[in-house]
């Protein structure tokens, strides 16, 4: 009898611990990476960022497969990490069709459903192969360097190599705020001083996970 109730004073105890915030766990392990990079002589990034990659298969929509497929390239947080990163990296127009490049904050998965992206959505441009490369570093630099001004908004970005052109993708956490959309419209056409004549358009990764599709029946044009 006394083992039972002593089991049940440690159940409610254990209940009634407060909830455990990882953003201040995170938060404080960033003061302590930028801490020891500067005492190396490094430059520390604002975020510590994620390359990914993904070669998809022809014809296969699934989620569960496009997931399995996800592969971590390499991570960094310094100027000079990104850099040795960066100039090890093939080139986008050498890499085969249908192929996605993920540019990522730490912590973010390039998922619909991660817990970062699901409430988000993402702009979305389309280039020729021809100058899809340029865009995209250009769009890389901005994001590391935190040259967009949108804050914690933008989780992430990806070149998307396709058969007949490529796709660049800008996420952001809310779609529903569409001050923050735009604003990160207006940001993006700013950094890559994007000609007249190139459409965006906006997709919520709802209706992406509804119609299972990632640049289909986008709802918003600018």
């Amino acid at each position: 009898m006394e083992i039972a109730e002593k089991k049940d004073t440690e159940i409610k105890a254990s209940n009634a611990l407060p909830a455990v915030d990882y953003s201040v766990d995170r938060e404080s392990d960033d003061r302590d990476r930028h801490s020891r990079e500067l005492k190396a002589g490094l430059h520390p990034l604002k975020h510590k960022f994620i390359f990914w990659y993904t070669r998809r298969t022809p014809g296969v929509r699934s989620q569960t497969s496009y997931e399995d497929n996800i592969r971590k390239i390499v991570d960094f947080s310094t100027v000079e990490g990104f850099w040795v990163c960066y100039c090890h990296l093939a080139r986008p127009s050498t890499l085969p069709s249908p192929t996605d490049l993920h540019l990522f904050k730490d912590g973010i998965r390039p998922l619909w459903e991660d817990s970062a992206n699901c409430n988000g959505g993402k702009w979305i441009i389309r280039f020729k192969k021809a100058v899809s490369g340029r865009f995209w570093e250009d769009l890389v630099l901005a994001l590391v360097g935190d040259q967009l001004d949108c804050g914690d908004d933008i989780c992430g970005a990806v070149l998307s190599i396709r058969f007949n052109g490529d796709i660049l993708s800008v996420w952001n956490r809310n779609a529903s705020d569409n001050q923050a959309v735009m604003s990160l419209r207006d940001a993006i056409k700013r950094q890559l001083k994007l000609p007249h004549g190139y459409v965006m358009e906006y997709k919520a990764h709802n209706t992406s996970l509804r119609d299972n599709s990632s640049f289909r029946n986008t709802w918003l044009r600018g």
